[in-house]
């Protein structure tokens, strides 16, 4: 009895190309507005963590400024992610509707200036207030950067652009980290002088996509519709009807999508959100040893991230997927167990080097299982929505470590009671693998799709993913038939490596 497809393909058979070309070679051709497009992306991303994880490292600060429990605070952690779903959908409708450029930018000065509004209240109740509104400000940025990032690169080097666009979410995590450990203690405003300076770097990254011009694919998009002379008015409605078709079309892909997305967040939140709390509370670290921790699990995540993404070129997204959750099973013990500095920071090295290695594979596995023209839109909320329903994670811990409790004994050999986050977490991590890994192996895989070739979202048959037609790309009204600026990649045959949605 032949094997299920999804088993068959676990390791896609090797392509016939047309024009293959070395990793090596595919980066020497890249241009600089493809260079600028995705570390624009990446900046994007990486502001989004910085952002993020000022609330995780200023907890006990926090705690001390509003007089709360740390299950309070994290109340600001859960609205957050709760609400990151409604800025996927509204920003990710902006991007695929009017292009990447200028939703991008206003999406990330709209998130400074959010940030800079959480430095300067007074109130607990206003604090989540604030963060509940950043929450929607940040669910835009993951979709719209993926898209920037990737769409205007060869088909060969997006595995590793991937890995490391998705860890530009981790290099933001360290950043927080540096802030906190080096500027917060030296300033009379202690957190507040962290989320100040996360705003400033939004902004920045706000500039930096302010120089850059719009996506090559909408260029090519807009030129084509003024030709044929269509009004706005005629381009969203064909918009609206596309969306309508393809929501038909790939409803049973999206409700996949989130319950990857879901399990994926559950992995990342669960293991980092806490984490210096973890330490803290439960290994009774110094708030300075926590915070060096923490930046070496980041370390991991980003040598993890990046190995991954590039690994996936080679022997398909899911595959890479799964050797690396299975990772995270084998780390576990390492990472809750010891007691000294040096073991657990090496804990954090490997745990994050397998839960930030599999997620380097997200952005491209995403985007290419993705209705094509809604590539900002579908990976953005399916990616928010994952973010929603784990969005107690931090809760969770907090609730279940609050009732589980264990003795540690403190530097003078004295026993003491504490809550037993350590349990906690590897209890919740462990099962949350395993759902992914499950969840994967059932999964589709697209490898090496031309996504950068199909129409856009306000062109008429995007919703069936129809691709451009070759006059179109051959005419004056094509902007990249110039050379160089088009992605010139590997042409995937019809045989392509590829497993149907989920059944």
């Amino acid at each position: 009895m032949a094997p299920p497809v999804f088993i068959r393909n676990l390791i896609p058979r090797r392509e016939k190309r047309a024009e293959g070309r070395p990793l090596l070679e595919a980066l020497a051709s890249l241009t600089w507005v493809q260079w600028g497009h995705f570390w624009s992306g990446w900046l994007a991303w990486s502001c989004d963590a910085i952002d993020f994880f000022s609330v995780s490292l200023s907890v006990t600060r926090l705690q001390d400024q509003f007089g709360r429990s740390t299950h309070d605070i994290t109340t600001a952690i859960t609205l957050t992610l709760l609400f990151r779903s409604a800025g996927a959908v509204i920003f990710g409708i902006l991007s695929d509707r009017y292009g990447r450029k200028w939703p991008l930018i206003f999406n990330l000065l709209l998130i400074s200036v959010l940030e800079l509004g959480s430095g300067f209240v007074q109130t607990f109740h206003a604090f989540l207030g604030v963060r509940s509104l950043f929450g929607v400000a940040m669910g835009g940025v993951w979709g719209l950067a993926a898209a920037t990032a990737l769409e205007n690169l060869p088909v060969e080097v997006r595995g590793l652009a991937s890995g490391v666009l998705q860890q530009g979410y981790a290099v933001g995590y360290l950043l927080a980290a540096v802030i906190n450990l080096t500027l917060v203690p030296e300033t009379s405003t202690t957190w507040r002088s962290l989320f100040w300076c996360a705003s400033g770097i939004s902004a920045f990254s706000a500039f930096v996509r302010l120089l850059l011009p719009e996506s090559e694919v909408f260029i090519r998009a807009k030129a084509a519709e003024r030709a044929r002379g269509q009004s706005t008015k005629n381009k969203t409605k064909i918009f609206l009807h596309e969306t309508w078709e393809m929501l038909k079309r790939h409803w049973l892909l999206c409700i996949y999508a989130v319950l990857l997305m879901t399990g994926f967040n559950f992995l990342s939140h669960g293991s980092q959100d806490l984490y210096p709390t973890y330490l803290t509370n439960a290994k009774l670290f110094s708030d300075h040893n926590a915070t060096v921790a923490t930046i070496i699990g980041n370390c991991g995540a980003i040598a993890g991230g990046a190995i991954a993404g590039w690994l996936s070129q080679y022997i398909g997204r899911r595959l890479t997927i799964i050797i690396f959750v299975l990772l995270i099973g084998a780390f576990i013990p390492l990472w809750i167990l010891p007691t000294g500095f040096g073991a657990l920071a090496a804990g954090a090295f490997c745990i994050q080097f397998g839960v930030q290695g599999a997620w380097g594979v997200i952005p491209i596995q995403l985007a290419e299982i993705s209705p094509p023209a809604f590539r900002a839109t579908f990976p953005g909320v399916a990616y928010q929505v994952g973010n929603m329903v784990s969005s107690a994670s931090a809760q969770i811990e907090a609730t279940g470590a609050a009732n589980l409790h264990t003795t540690v004994f403190d530097k003078n050999g004295n026993p003491k009671v504490v809550s037993d986050y350590a349990t906690v977490q590897g209890i919740l991590i462990g099962v949350v693998a395993a759902f992914v890994l499950v969840v994967t192996i059932i999964g589709p895989e697209n490898y090496g799709s031309h996504f950068e070739k199909s129409k856009t979202a306000f062109e008429e048959g995007a919703g069936r993913g129809e691709l451009v037609d070759d006059d179109e790309q051959a005419d004056g009204t094509h902007p990249s038939s110039s050379a160089g600026s088009r992605p010139t990649s590997v042409q995937v045959m019809d045989e392509k490596r590829s497993t149907p949605e989920p059944v």
